[in-house]
């Protein structure tokens, strides 16, 4: 939070940005409920009116929004990110954007923004004493595009994990996107090829959860914009090919108090605090009923099956990448929480909030995590999986959704209008699909039948 000094000294650095660099136009972005960007453009004569958080925009053409009855929302830009874009610099014009929240007409934060709703989570957090940090790891896949520009199934390279060019044609297009990412402000730590052909992954600093967020959102448009002027499209797809590894977005968390990392102790056996445990127990006790909100395409749930890295049974370890939770090697102040299941396609704010919120019950209540598991879950029967108590993630959006309405996590953190919004907007979803003739079925029936 900006105190008003703060927040006239961003002010100014603002302004001199803008006239160091002959900013022009000022793309004020925000997300729907799927975590889609949106932006309403304005020239820089109307920085105080932006600024202010006075331009308008139709909430009822938003999914997830307003009733066109009570369509009028504002845009309430964060000073802390704003960006002179890069790829738009030129010797006397360039381009810059704010992330924004949204607000009612009497400034008041609106309900359905999920930018709020993760405040929220931030705030309950704050109450205890904790500062949520998060650090988020999105795969994605390069495709290539036909002559008319139009996406197709083919992908950019057929290289391996980790190999460097020349099988990884993918090499100059991240350098790119590395390139633009630094100057947009973010601290990049690995870049490389991930198992799948044309798959990659760039992974950023961890930062306080909105902040977090904020950079999710904006790596997934950053890679995109620059997918794309290297003629390719870069997607976010959960599973785009069959058979091969999916992408996942794995969300590393940690609470810190005063200063110190809250998850680890010096003196444990594996330095993970009671605190840290807590926080395990309520991942568990609430993934089924938030997965919906993690994986929340018909196509996520073809990512979490067997065979592929990705996780599917409820347990955790302090190694083993089988299991859904896991706990990274490093400890002191790096100390955190993996959570395995999420994929790029989420919201990140409504997850990350979600996830918070459900490992911060597992403190308040004091929550105690069952026994870690450290062999390979992936290659246990069936029987050895329900003899030690592995339960299974939902298999299916359907069913996701159906335990999402049927616990407490997600009406408690979404609010009752992004709540219903989503239920409605996923439900209809798994209907769509439902209906649909896939290719698959004409293949193996069309001829037969």
């Amino acid at each position: 939070m900006l105190t008003i000094a703060n927040y006239e000294s961003k002010v100014q650095e603002v302004k001199r940005m803008i006239n160091e660099h002959t900013v022009e136009l000022l793309h004020l972005q925000f997300v729907d409920i799927e975590g889609t960007l949106k932006q309403v453009t304005v020239t820089v004569e109307q920085l105080e009116d932006a600024i202010e958080g006075r331009i308008m925009f139709d909430g009822s053409s938003v999914i997830g929004f307003s009733p066109i009855h009570q369509s009028d929302l504002y845009l309430q830009p964060d000073l802390n990110t704003f960006a002179i874009l890069p790829w738009s610099v030129e010797a006397n014009y360039s381009e810059a954007r704010f992330l924004c929240s949204v607000t009612n007409p009497d400034g008041t934060l609106y309900e359905g923004d999920t930018r709020n709703i993760l405040k929220k989570s931030v705030e309950r957090a704050s109450k205890q004493g904790y500062t949520i940090y998060a650090g988020p790891e999105l795969e994605f896949f390069l495709f290539q595009r036909d002559t008319n520009g139009r996406i197709t199934n083919k992908t950019h390279d057929e290289a391996g994990y980790a190999e460097p060019s020349p099988n990884d044609l993918g090499e100059p297009v991240r350098l790119e996107i590395y390139r633009a990412l630094k100057a947009i402000g973010f601290t990049i730590e690995t870049t490389h090829h991930e198992r799948a052909i044309g798959q990659h992954e760039i992974n950023f600093k961890f930062a306080d959860v909105l902040e977090a967020a904020d950079n999710a959102t904006t790596y997934k448009w950053v890679v995109k914009t620059i997918a794309k002027k290297f003629g390719l499209h870069a997607s976010f797809m959960p599973k785009p090919i069959s058979g091969v590894n999916g992408s996942g977005m794995h969300v590393n968390m940690s609470f810190f108090k005063e200063g110190q990392n809250a998850f680890y102790d010096a003196y444990n056996d594996l330095q993970l605090s009671e605190t840290a445990y807590q926080f395990i127990a309520g991942l568990m006790q609430n993934v089924k009923n938030f997965t919906a909100i993690t994986n929340p395409l018909v196509n996520s749930y073809k990512r979490l099956v067997p065979g592929y890295e990705a996780p599917c049974y409820i347990a955790w370890s302090a190694s083993n990448r089988s299991a859904l939770i896991r706990i990274p090697a490093k400890r002191g102040n790096a100390t955190r929480v993996e959570l395995r299941c999420p994929d790029p396609s989420a919201n990140p704010y409504l997850a990350f909030a979600i996830i918070a919120s459900s490992g911060l019950d597992g403190v308040e209540k004091g929550l105690i995590p069952v026994n870690s598991i450290n062999d390979d879950i992936f290659h246990m029967s069936k029987e050895d999986r329900m003899d030690r108590g592995i339960e299974e993630l939902p298999g299916s959006l359907e069913a996701a959704i159906e335990a999402f309405e049927n616990g407490d996590i997600g009406l408690r953190v979404l609010g009752d209008h992004v709540f219903k919004e989503y239920v409605s907007l996923k439900k209809a979803e798994c209907n769509h699909y439902r209906t649909v003739v896939h290719s698959w079925e004409l293949e193996q029936y069309q001829a037969k039948f």
